[in-house]
């Protein structure tokens, strides 16, 4: 049970003084009956709630799978640039957070949700969940180059005891060049470390000049979105998240 002007709120109606301005006006029906009172508990579970003749349907929990373009920002909010919450235009961002962080020049797939315990599992690195990245390098990565980044390099972390806190071990796969020629190669790692990508290419000598992630775990991203579009996840797509926290094993 919750209060109606909470309940309507967490649907982005408005303001507390709007919802009751909302009710007085005869905007809102429970059950099909005109509502009184804004303070008014309701089971949302099963109470039909209408706003201006759309039925409200409560959800616990909300995903979405983003392609991120380039010159976004993985934040809530943001009093300069666009957040990837700005692209969710026609959804109730409320409470909803992406799952880790995209580069702002990085592009592809982000996860957002307002499951927090599953925001947790997917980012914890004792879960060690697949993140798999298409990465357009500057110069072709020799076989010494993939052997070294399959057992780990050293990026400039450190451990608390000063030693180097090497990557975990990654897979590295060629791929063909892109449209400029540029060498292709798809990159799945096990952490979220700062610029980690980046990083690993700068230790064996290389430069990425463009990075797109394309899943993470089970959830691949869907090629029929565009840039900055989005979707809902799928029934089953949740269940592979919830079920497996995310992996893909």
């Amino acid at each position: 049970m919750q209060r109606l002007d909470k309940f309507l709120s967490d649907f982005g109606i408005g303001t507390r003084k709007q919802i009751k301005e909302h009710i007085k006006n005869g905007a809102v029906t429970v059950n099909g009956q005109p509502v009184k009172k804004a303070d008014m508990h309701i089971d949302e579970n099963a109470d039909k709630v209408v706003f201006m003749g759309q039925e409200l349907v409560y959800e616990k929990f909300r995903y979405y799978m983003l392609n991120k373009p380039d010159g976004v920002i993985s934040a809530t909010r943001d009093g300069r640039t666009t957040t990837v919450l700005n692209l969710l235009k026609d959804e109730n961002v409320k409470d909803l957070s992406p799952v880790g962080r995209l580069d702002i020049d990085t592009e592809g797939l982000l996860l957002i949700t307002n499951d927090g315990q599953l925001i947790h599992r997917l980012l914890s690195p004792s879960h060690h969940v697949d993140k798999e990245y298409e990465v357009h390098l500057k110069k072709e990565l020799s076989d010494d180059d993939i052997n070294k980044l399959t057992k780990g390099v050293d990026i400039g972390d450190v451990r608390k005891d000063g030693t180097p806190d090497i990557t975990l071990p990654a897979v590295v796969k060629r791929g063909d060049t892109d449209k400029e020629g540029r060498p292709v190669v798809f990159l799945t790692i096990h952490e979220g470390r700062f610029h980690q990508v980046k990083r690993m290419m700068e230790a064996v000598g290389n430069e990425v000049l463009y990075l797109r992630r394309i899943r993470m775990g089970a959830i691949s991203l869907d090629e029929s979105l565009e840039l900055g579009q989005y979707r809902r996840l799928t029934d089953e797509e949740i269940k592979m998240l919830t079920d497996n926290n995310g992996s893909d094993q």
